[in-house]
């Protein structure tokens, strides 16, 4: 399980996203992020398709892998999906009983579900090749000019940080508390759908547990190196934009452009 989530784990590749500043990366994906609340048409999400699959394609990480990070959204797709196509009223092409199926609902399902895969695919981008230290600094000094208002911007990055990178160790606990249950003969994987959901309800209490005790070893961790508030804390390796940060910026502009004119054309 722990294989197929992909936010918090970082995989290096020697790819130019790899040598991209960190605040660089943040801000491009996420104002891609936020271009895709114009997607509409056919037009605009195949061009935000070729462009996604373009930076996964850059970013040498294996398509697979994207594609065992989508298995656990499968559920939460396949509801997007029903969810829409039937209630959207519409043009009706099936009818059961209460339930119909419209032309509308399909193309509002198809919509909604392609927009979460490409947001999902961005995120994932930015964690596999971005270490979690470097994104730290990175969401450090974005956050920077909000420390002038007293808010605690070091410490607010570093728990951003930690919760994302804590992702993937919860999993592998999870994992190991299903193998050692599946030594002692229990085999969840051979029942049923509703009884397989019940079943996962007194891992939780174990998988809590040990939550619990690795944040509690974190904090001492973090309080026997000084920490304390991060204010004012130097740093050994210095955040520095470069000219490919500046190629990527001018090409995520381009893009969002691009989008503009295709939703004020209608195409």
């Amino acid at each position: 399980m722990s294989d197929t989530v992909l936010i918090g784990q970082y995989m290096e590749t020697h790819s130019m996203f790899h040598r991209l500043d960190p605040r660089t990366k943040i801000l491009c994906i996420f104002i891609i992020m936020l271009s895709f609340l114009t997607l509409e048409t056919g037009t605009s999400y195949a061009v935000a398709s070729l462009f996604v699959f373009g930076i996964l394609f850059l970013s040498k990480v294996p398509f697979h892998v994207f594609g065992k990070g989508l298995k656990p959204l499968l559920f939460i797709l396949m509801f997007t999906f029903l969810y829409n196509v039937l209630l959207t009223k519409g043009t009706v092409i099936w009818s059961w009983s209460f339930m119909e199926v419209t032309w509308e609902g399909l193309g509002n399902g198809m919509r909604f579900v392609g927009r979460i895969i490409l947001l999902v695919l961005l995120a994932s981008v930015l964690t596999l090749t971005t270490k979690p230290l470097d994104l730290a600094r990175g969401l450090e000094k974005l956050l920077a000019p909000l420390s002038k208002l007293n808010v605690p911007v070091e410490q607010f990055s570093l728990m951003i940080v930690i919760a994302i990178r804590f992702i993937p160790t919860i999993l592998q606990e999870l994992d190991r508390i299903l193998l050692a249950q599946k030594a002692r003969g229990y085999d969840m994987s051979a029942l049923s759908l509703p009884k397989r959901i019940l079943a996962y309800i007194p891992i939780v209490i174990p998988l809590l547990f040990t939550t619990i005790q690795r944040a509690e070893q974190l904090t001492y961790a973090i309080d026997a190196r000084a920490y304390g508030t991060g204010k004012g804390r130097t740093q050994y390796k210095q955040l520095q934009f470069q000219n490919i940060d500046y190629i990527a910026g001018a090409v995520v502009i381009l893009f969002v452009l691009t989008m503009v004119l295709i939703k004020l054309g209608g195409i």
